[in-house]
């Protein structure tokens, strides 16, 4: 009953258990329809029983007494009064199973929980045995998130990750309380999204000829093209079944840097007076790209284009913090503005410093557009660099630093660290550790992963909307490959985004393991192929493919 994740605010346990049969029922109160749509769904999917609708129960207190029996058997869903918008009560008692959230993404984040108290088979698509007994003990959880924004990042550029596999991902992140979906849509490996006035960035700039196997310094090759990409109907689908999770979905969009596969597609966005844009294809290999987009009027309007685009496709109140757009801004090699007439002249005519503040020129520029259509702009924390637009957010990668800076500058800011939460990197430092890359990464090191830098005033603390974890695909071929490097180490990094922990050194580790025990098992129900703790399963491995692994202990800055 206590092996939950991530951990509740308080648990206190009763002396009983509800039972579930093929009487009872389930009511869903005003404002949680969908919840219960989905919960009766997948636990008749899990269990056989039907729970048919059952009436709204008698009096405001005490378990949800849909049922027919002496003792309530039965599910109530309702919005509950006194509580913040995600957080939940559960009552497990004699009147049945009362489930109140302060909104409908509270009621969702109680019915998970619920499913975690019925046990790890409650988590599969059919009935393992239709006579066995399913009971929900006792219980009172009380509980909410510490943080607003728990994210995950999936990059589907580098290797695609078809649509059926994105709301698989969404279905996971609903399982453990996340809450932000951070699409990595485009970057020098493939554009993935489909734009209608611009159809060559999926006709030319989604697939490319051959993959490097492993990281960039490898001789490997894989010879068979790779790609695909998401039509508008794809995008509309995984969007509306996040928001039947409460799940928003940030899209990344990446400018100016990592565009290759757009420059491939439409040679006029490159530096044309530079490099010879119309013999690019999209990349094969992996690392920073020196082909950039030209810092014109022209490239401007092209993105305009597609956004005008994005925003449909991503509304505004499609979930939580779906107002954002990520227009990445990291890695940008100034290399060809440098050598560009073209860049030269519109940093002469601007006003500008240098090449950096052009840089900032091009994000302030997508700011203002973004803004005066109600949306907010986010981006890795490189669009510090030569200034920053009052309303941007930043994604903090490189460490804690620029998530410092941009705190204390009055920006909101999203920590996603490298060295703490990149899931690419390795999780052991073993030999038969897949494609190693990066610093080790433990369970245990993620679980004392702390978001909020110490250095931080409480005031600049509040600028921390919350924290999110990274999931870089270039050497990760599908996906198994994907589950393999975010699972179990997303489970200890959803208990950071939700749970109030102590301070990492004070964090119990030995219990959050043994919770993992129960919860290896929901994970071997979901289907989900991750790392067991005593290292990689035979077919997990992947001798002779070079990565690039760093040793010692990461940077804590």
């Amino acid at each position: 009953m206590t092996e939950l994740i991530p951990a509740p605010r308080t648990v206190v346990a009763g002396s009983g258990e509800v039972r579930l049969t093929e009487h009872s029922r389930l009511y869903a109160g005003p404002a949680t329809e969908g919840v219960g749509r989905w919960l009766r769904t997948v636990l008749w999917q899990a269990t056989g029983l039907p729970l048919r609708e059952g009436r709204e129960p008698e009096g405001a207190d005490g378990g949800g007494a849909a049922g027919d029996g002496a003792d309530g058997d039965g599910i109530t869903l309702r919005i509950g009064p006194g509580l913040g918008p995600e957080e939940y009560r559960l009552v497990s008692d004699r009147g049945g199973v009362l489930v109140e959230g302060g909104s409908a993404a509270g009621v969702l984040h109680g019915a998970q929980t619920l499913r975690q108290l019925l046990g790890p088979d409650a988590f599969r698509r059919a009935p393992l045995d239709r006579d066995r007994a399913w009971t929900v003990p006792h219980v009172t959880v009380e509980d909410g998130p510490r943080f607003r924004w728990r994210g995950l990042m999936l990059d589907v550029a580098r290797h695609f990750m078809p649509k059926e596999g994105v709301l698989r991902y969404l279905d996971l992140m609903a399982a453990h309380k996340l809450n932000v979906l951070h699409l990595h849509l485009t970057d020098d490996q493939g554009w993935r999204i489909e734009i209608k006035r611009y159809p060559k960035l999926t006709g030319t700039g989604s697939w490319r000829a051959r993959t490097k196997i492993g990281h960039r310094a490898s001789p490997l090759w894989d010879d068979r093209p790779h790609g695909g990409h998401y039509t508008q109907d794809d995008i509309r689908e995984i969007v509306a079944y996040a928001a039947e999770r409460h799940i928003g979905v940030v899209p990344e969009i990446d400018v100016p840097g990592h565009s290759q596969a757009a420059i491939a597609a439409y040679p006029e966005l490159g530096n044309t007076d530079v490099v010879d844009t119309a013999a690019l294809t999209v990349w094969d290999t992996w690392g920073i790209n020196p082909n950039v987009l030209a810092p014109t009027d022209r490239t401007l309007r092209f993105y305009e284009g597609a956004l005008e685009e994005v925003l449909e496709l991503f509304p505004a109140d499609a979930g939580p913090f779906s107002s954002f757009v990520h227009i990445g801004g990291d890695e940008c090699v100034k290399d060809q503005w440098r050598a560009s007439e073209t860049a030269q002249k519109q940093i002469q005519n601007l006003g500008l410093a240098d090449e950096d503040a052009l840089q900032a020129w091009f994000v302030a520029h997508f700011d203002s557009w973004l803004t005066a259509r109600g949306r907010r702009l986010i981006g890795w924390d490189e669009i510090l660099q030569g200034g920053l637009a009052p309303g941007a957010a930043v994604s903090s990668w490189r460490g804690y630093a620029g998530g410092v800076t941009a705190a204390r500058a009055g920006h909101d800011v999203v920590m996603c660290p490298e060295q703490q939460v990149y899931l690419d990197h390795r999780q052991d430092a073993g030999p038969d550790e897949p494609v190693p890359i990066g610093y080790v990464r433990t369970l245990e090191d993620v679980y004392r992963f702390e978001p909020v830098p110490a250095e931080l005033t409480p005031g600049e603390a509040e600028r921390i909307l919350g924290t999110q974890a990274n999931v870089w695909t270039e050497v990760m071929e599908d996906q198994r490959r994907v589950d393999y490097q975010t699972f179990p180490r997303l489970a200890a990094f959803a208990e950071v985004a939700w749970s109030a922990l102590p301070a990492p050194a004070e964090r119990d580790v030995a219990g959050f393991e043994r919770r993992m025990t129960a919860h290896y098992r929901r994970l071997d129900a979901l289907g989900v192929d991750y790392r067991p703790p005593t290292g990689p399963r035979p077919w997990q491995r992947r001798p002779g493919v070079p990565g690039r692994p760093i040793d010692g202990p990461p940077p804590n800055r």
